[in-house]
C-alpha cells in the first residue's frame, strides 16, 4: 500500500535552498573578500562544498526517509566510491598521459 504524501508547503525544501545559498555565498565571500593563503581558501571552499552536498542529500533527496535505510547508505557509499575513482582516474590520465 502506498503512503499518502502531504501536499502542504515544502518548508524543508525552502530551508535547504536558503541554507545552500548561505553556504554558496560564504564560499564566495571567503574566496573574494579574505586575504587568507590560497591553500586555506581552497580547503575552506572544499569543506563548505562537502557540507552543502550532505545538506542537499538530506533535504532534497530525502536520504532520511524510506523503509530500507541500509540500502540508502550503501548507495551513497557506492556513489562516493565511483566519484573518487572518476576523479583519481582523470587526474592520473591528465598527469601521466596514459
Amino acid at each position: 500500500m502506498e503512503k499518502q504524501h502531504s501536499k502542504g508547503f515544502p518548508l524543508s525544501h525552502v530551508l535547504g535552498f536558503l541554507l545552500s545559498l548561505v553556504l554558496t555565498f560564504a564560499a564566495v565571500g571567503v574566496a573574494l573578500k579574505t586575504d587568507l593563503p590560497v591553500k586555506t581558501i581552497v580547503w575552506i571552499i572544499g569543506s563548505l562544498a562537502i557540507v552543502q552536498a550532505a545538506l542537499q542529500l538530506y533535504m532534497f533527496m530525502h536520504m532520511n526517509e524510506g523503509e530500507d535505510k541500509k540500502s540508502n547508505t550503501v548507495n551513497i557509499l557506492f556513489a562516493f566510491f565511483i566519484a573518487i575513482v572518476t576523479v583519481a582516474g582523470s587526474i592520473w590520465v591528465m598527469s601521466f598521459g596514459m
